[in-house]
């Protein structure tokens, strides 16, 4: 029986067909995936006045992510270099500013395990996993890790109010100037 296909090209196309079959699937699973992971980002400013200077705080992160946890990027500009501050996602109570954010996923992750905070300090930043110095203008750009349920077992949007989060270093733990809020979402 003859099938058309001389038998110096059968073999080759069949793995060609296959190949081509199984790239189509994982473009088009990666594209599903990207979409359904990707979020849309925004943005929250704060005017503070530190001594006799006056910041222009700017914070930017996605304002939804992946229940079961992803890494984020979050951005800032205007911070006082002079100011260690936390990036991370913590639970708020209230405006930025008028109760400290706590619990934070991870809590204080010195030994940069969890990846769920990132320090930014000009004097110790990058002497440490997840530390890093500010950049020009108090700017930085971090990437940390979420998720909706906190280390106590509170889940984000059912049991408390979440936000991805600055806030003043441990050097200076009590100040709420530099309290930034992103409100976030988890699906």
């Amino acid at each position: 029986m003859s099938t058309g296909l001389s038998a110096r090209t059968a073999p080759r196309t069949a793995p060609r067909t296959a190949a081509r079959t199984g790239l189509a699937l994982a473009a088009a699973s990666a594209l599903t995936l990207g979409l359904a992971t990707s979020a849309s980002a925004a943005t929250s400013t704060r005017t503070i006045v530190d001594g006799s200077t006056t910041y222009s705080l700017s914070l930017t992160a996605p304002n939804t992510a992946a229940a079961a946890g992803q890494v984020i990027t979050v951005t800032g500009s205007g911070y006082n270099s002079s100011q260690g501050i936390y990036v991370g996602l913590c639970v708020v109570d209230g405006a930025a500013g008028v109760n400290k954010p706590t619990p934070c996923l991870g809590g204080q992750d010195q030994t940069g395990t969890t990846g769920a905070s990132h320090w930014i300090n000009n004097i110790f930043g990058g002497l440490f996993a997840n530390s890093s110095r500010f950049g020009t203008g108090g700017t930085f750009s971090v990437q940390v890790y979420v998720r909706a349920t906190l280390d106590d077992g509170s889940v984000c949007g059912e049991d408390v109010t979440c936000a991805i989060v600055t806030r003043a270093d441990h050097f200076d733990s009590g100040d709420r100037k530099y309290d930034v809020h992103i409100p976030v979402t988890f699906n």
